[in-house]
């Protein structure tokens, strides 16, 4: 999984390829990531308390969403190959918005998975997925500067998403406070749309994307660098996702306060920027193999300083931040790394293919 390339490179000329469009794509992609992600874990405590389900209850729900993702991430990607990424980028979050507006109603179990069965849905088609497949058919070779700002920006979704969560459970409840981030959600639409028609113009008035050759997924499924890279990455995703689903419990659960909980949480999307920062600093001065093994150290260590903060619950904080600049790292290094060990051809839907281990 070596590779020559340098992931943080220096922000080229093509970067402006995507301009203002790519900011405000990034800002679709925090409000999204924050409302119909990042929401569950926010408020868990408080749904909890709300609803008087137990945990693995109120967990099923975003189990079911992975799963659904992952049937349905391929597919999202060849669409992407096909042109169809813009539509899925802007009507994505509508569904996600109603999805979680659902589990703000829903009065029994079988509609909590029902709402988020919806929002698996949704989510297959315009969260980083498919924003990156998107930029990376719209741009090109300037597609790595553009995912790295969405990164840069989107790493915020949990700080957002945190004390809101905190803000709101408090004084509208678990359910009440899902409301609020239905509307937080909603707010990618209006982003995604001028994001999406700026780029497509740009894309118009210099060329557009050339189509997808046969045979790419396949030729990409036979070869061992593809398998590597979906099983690296696929125990990170795993570990990640487990973590913040409960981190909230995770961090009480050593002894501290829950405002000092979410405050903790909220460091996770900080660390995930700063460890992006650290990498474009670097730029050729460290390849895309060193990286990777930088972020699976800093992943490792994280675990390690969770265990430690059952004796020094203060040791919350070291793991937010080395959790999240060890995650962050990977968001990036994962489209760089497929582009370029395994090519542009079909970005769509080989990423999509990686993506299904670490969905699961």
């Amino acid at each position: 999984m070596q590779s020559g390339g340098e992931p943080g490179g220096g922000m080229s000329a093509s970067t402006d390829k995507g301009g203002a469009a790519v900011w405000v794509l990034a800002l679709g992609q925090t409000v999204v990531y924050a409302g119909s992600y990042y929401a569950f874990p926010a408020l868990l405590p408080d749904l909890v308390a709300a609803t008087g389900w137990t945990k693995s209850t109120l967990a099923l729900g975003p189990s079911l969403a992975f799963l659904i993702m992952a049937s349905l991430t391929v597919w999202t990607g060849r669409l992407v190959d096909r042109g169809l990424g813009g539509e899925m980028l802007i009507w994505g979050p509508v569904l996600a918005s109603l999805g979680v507006l659902g589990l703000g109603f829903a009065p029994s179990p079988a509609l909590w998975l029902a709402a988020w069965a919806l929002i698996g849905v949704a989510q297959a088609g315009c969260l980083y997925e498919t924003c990156f497949a998107f930029l990376t058919r719209r741009l090109g070779d300037g597609a790595r500067a553009a995912i790295t700002q969405v990164t840069l920006v989107a790493g915020f979704a949990g700080t957002l998403a945190f004390p809101l969560g905190h803000w709101v459970g408090e004084r509208l409840g678990g359910q009440g406070g899902m409301l609020v981030f239905a509307a937080v959600t909603a707010l990618a639409v209006p982003c995604n749309i001028w994001a999406v028609r700026s780029l497509r113009a740009k894309a118009r008035a210099g060329t557009e994307p050339a189509p997808t050759p046969p045979g790419v997924l396949q030729a990409a499924l036979r070869r061992p660098a593809f398998w590597a890279i979906a099983a690296s990455f696929g125990l990170i995703w795993l570990n990640h996702g487990i973590l913040i689903t409960y981190v909230l419990i995770l961090f009480e659960d050593r002894g501290a306060a829950s405002g000092v909980a979410a405050i903790a949480a909220a460091c996770i999307g900080p660390a995930q920027v700063a460890g992006r920062l650290m990498l474009l600093m670097a730029g050729a001065r460290v390849t895309t193999g060193q990286a990777t093994l930088a972020a699976l150290g800093g992943v490792v260590a994280a675990s390690a300083l969770l265990w430690l903060a059952g004796v020094a619950p203060i040791l919350i904080f070291a793991f937010a931040l080395a959790q999240g600049a060890g995650a962050g790292l990977m968001s990036i290094l994962r489209p760089v790394l497929i582009a370029e060990v395994l090519g542009r051809a079909g970005f769509g839907a080989i990423s999509g293919a990686v993506a299904v281990a670490p969905i699961l």
